[in-house]
């Protein structure tokens, strides 16, 4: 039987062509109207994904 994605997690990471994880970064949502603009621009940018979770994600992913 063929193993099926954690759809959840396809839909918020990306895998880059190195095969580094790349994912969204937190608090970008709401309540924004305190947080700074140089705040805001940087959250807008992607993250990879720290080596502790990669394994998680990975297998989420069904990838490796």
């Amino acid at each position: 039987m063929k193993l099926k994605t954690k759809k959840a997690a396809a839909k918020r990471f990306q895998v880059t062509g190195g095969g580094k994880l790349k994912r969204r970064k937190a608090y970008a949502n709401h309540i924004l109207t305190k947080k700074s603009p140089k705040r805001k621009r940087n959250l807008r940018k992607w993250a990879l994904v720290s080596p502790s979770d990669e394994k998680r994600v990975k297998q989420m992913l069904n990838l490796k």
